[in-house]
Order: C-alpha cells, then sequence, then structure tokens
C-alpha cells in the first residue's frame, strides 16, 4: 500500500472513531440531560394544624348607666388605662314631661296614704294604751304605717333620680349616682358615645346604651377556625406559634385551651373553633386588639433529621422509593425503597435508605400539552 493510501486509511480511520465518540458523549448526555440531583441534609420538621383568626382580649367589659339621661361629660379617651372606681361619664337626667308629672303624682299619692297610715296608727297607741283595742291590732296599724312610710320613700328616690339622677340621705350620696365609674381596671377600647348624646338605662327590660368597652390587654388571646381535616389531631395543650400580620417576622407563642365541640359552616367549609392563650410576657412586641393572625398549632416536631423533599418521593402502597444516581456517569437513575417517617407537607423525615450527603434525582417537570 502506497503512503497517500495509508494516509487517506488513517484519516478515516481517525475519523470514524472521532464520530463514534461524539455520538458515545451525545447519548451519555442525553441520558443526564435535564436530570437535577437533590443533597440530602438534616433540619428540623413539624407536623403543624393552621388556625386562622385574630387576637383578642380574654375578657371584654361593657360600660353602661343606670339612669337615662344626656351624656355630660367624657372622663377618658380611647387607649387610655383606668383603675375600678375612676370615672368614666358624666349623666344629666333629661326626664320627659311626662315621666316627671307621674313621678310627681307618685309622691302625693304616697304621701297622703302615709299621712292617713300616721293617723290610723297614733288612734290605735291612744286605745291600746287604755286598754281598749288587743295587741294584734295595734302591731296590724303600725305594720301600716311601716309600708306606707317605705312607698313614700321610694317614691321620692324615683323623683330625685329622674330630676338629680342621685339619691341623696341626711346629706351622703346614695344608691344610683349621675357619675359612671370604671367597673373594673382595663384599656379603653372604644367609646361609642360623646357628650351630648341621650343613653338609656339598663334594667331588667332592656339592654340599655353601651357606652365603653374595657379590656384587661395583659391577659390575649387567639381566636380561629380550623379546617375539619386536622382538628382530629389536636388535643388542648398543644404549644402554638402565632404570627400577627401587622408585625411580620414576629412569632408570639401560645397554648391551646379550647377546642369546640361542634363544627360550623364558614365559606363553604366546614370549620371549628379554637381558642389559644397568648403568652404576651415572652415576647417583646406590643399586641393591639382586632390584629389578624395565623396560628401554627404543633402536633409534633423533630430536630436534627434527615430531610428529603416530599416530591421527590414516590409512594406504592406502603413503601416508598427515590431515585439516586447511577454508578457511572452515563447509567440510568437507580430506585431506592426507604423508610420515611414524618411529614409537614413539604419534606418528609427519613429514617433508613438514605445518608447526609447522598443525593437523589429530581426530574424534570412534564409539559402538559
Amino acid at each position: 500500500m502506497g503512503k497517500p493510501m495509508k494516509f487517506v486509511f488513517g484519516s478515516m480511520v481517525v475519523g470514524v472513531a472521532a464520530v463514534g465518540l461524539f455520538v458515545y458523549s451525545q447519548k451519555a448526555s442525553a441520558k443526564q440531560d435535564g436530570l437535577k440531583t437533590v443533597e440530602i441534609v438534616r433540619g428540623t420538621i413539624v407536623d403543624k394544624a393552621l388556625a386562622v383568626g385574630q387576637i383578642v382580649p380574654d375578657q371584654e367589659i361593657q360600660v353602661k348607666s343606670q339612669i337615662s339621661g344626656i351624656v355630660a361629660k367624657c372622663f377618658v379617651e380611647v387607649g387610655d388605662r383606668v383603675e375600678l372606681g375612676q370615672p368614666l361619664f358624666s349623666i344629666t337626667p333629661d326626664p320627659t314631661p311626662l315621666e316627671l308629672a307621674e313621678a310627681e303624682r307618685a309622691v302625693e299619692s304616697a304621701q297622703v296614704a302615709y299621712d292617713k297610715a300616721e293617723q290610723d296608727l297614733e288612734r290605735t297607741r291612744t286605745l291600746f294604751s287604755g286598754g281598749i283595742l288587743p295587741r294584734d291590732q295595734f302591731d296590724s296599724r303600725q305594720k301600716d304605717f311601716e309600708q306606707a312610710r317605705i312607698s313614700l320613700e321610694q317614691a321620692k328616690d324615683r323623683r330625685a333620680l329622674l330630676k338629680d339622677g342621685r339619691i341623696e340621705r341626711r346629706g351622703a350620696v346614695a344608691g344610683v349616682d349621675s357619675v359612671i365609674r370604671a367597673s373594673a381596671a382595663g384599656t379603653v377600647l372604644e367609646r361609642k358615645v360623646n357628650p351630648g348624646d341621650p343613653v338609656v338605662p339598663l334594667t331588667t327590660f332592656q339592654e340599655g346604651t353601651v357606652m365603653m368597652t374595657l379590656a384587661d390587654m395583659s391577659t390575649l388571646e387567639f381566636k380561629g377556625t380550623v379546617d375539619e381535616i386536622d382538628v382530629g389531631k389536636l388535643s388542648e395543650g398543644m404549644p402554638v406559634r402565632i404570627q400577627v400580620g401587622a408585625l411580620p417576622g414576629t412569632t408570639v407563642p401560645g397554648q391551646l385551651v379550647r377546642i369546640a365541640p361542634k363544627a360550623r359552616e364558614k365559606e363553604g367549609a366546614t370549620v371549628f373553633d379554637v381558642e389559644v392563650a397568648v403568652d404576651t410576657t415572652a415576647s417583646q412586641v406590643v399586641l393591639r386588639a382586632g390584629y389578624s393572625a395565623n396560628a401554627d398549632v404543633i402536633i409534633q416536631e423533630k430536630s436534627d433529621v434527615l430531610l428529603v423533599p416530599e416530591r421527590l418521593v414516590t409512594t406504592e402502597g406502603d413503601k416508598a422509593f427515590v431515585e439516586v444516581p447511577g454508578a457511572k456517569p452515563d447509567a440510568e437513575p437507580e430506585r431506592r425503597e426507604i423508610q420515611v417517617g414524618l411529614s409537614d407537607g413539604l419534606n418528609l423525615e427519613v429514617v433508613a435508605g438514605l445518608a447526609e450527603g447522598d443525593k437523589v434525582v429530581q426530574r424534570p417537570a412534564r409539559e402538559v400539552k
């Protein structure tokens, strides 16, 4: 074979080898194309139930008046801290002409009955002293006199309340006063009346005008709802982490204290009401009544465990599998069975089958046409 032919033959061999190497590399690349790997790491996993609601005071107190009239003065503003017995409002009585006339006629009628009972008692006492009447008749007249006296005092008290808003006996104010005072210590959340507004009193037959709302802001709670899917996992006493919408990045601790025994419908879903006692001393933030918040009820929590993304795990019955890279770069990924534990919806706890630092294959998402 001549030199030109040897050169041509050698060139052909080199070319074929190059083409073969290129095709091989393309095939190997095609096997790995679009396949990424995720490393198994250690971390914390939490199984939790989400509750949606708001921060509210543990107990709100409504301030009402015991007399009808017009608000004369307001001594506190919204946000002020008040103590037990502190003045809140001053009420000016404003009876109708008919109510005042009825009160005057009632006093006159009671006075007439009292005068007659007094005269009857004096006559009976004289006859009893002379031995003409028995003791029981004298006692009966004395009882009628006491009843007439009490009725007269009641009529005068009612007239005094209508005209002055208070009762005075022997120079001292007694009974109902025209100054409304705080029945408990707390913070003013809302003031619903202003000077000049009329108020209706609290009686047995009517609720009365709500003038103000007080609450102790040191005892707050979270009230919200949990979906029926999660409520079976909950129990009273579980720890809770509350995220307030107005305070991003801040978590307030709490404890689940009540789960409603009956469900209710809310926006087409079945939910259960829950209450969480908020630990205000464990956080430096200032909580306000009405803040919208989400609460994570901690069902179970594990730290320093192996985690694998749940999207990379396939299940068949009670078995779980992942794909791991092949032994060689051009090899297909291998399927491996693993044991999993706790789930938080995003990650799974790896109990067995993988070690820290191992890699699992993440295939590209399938296109939906």
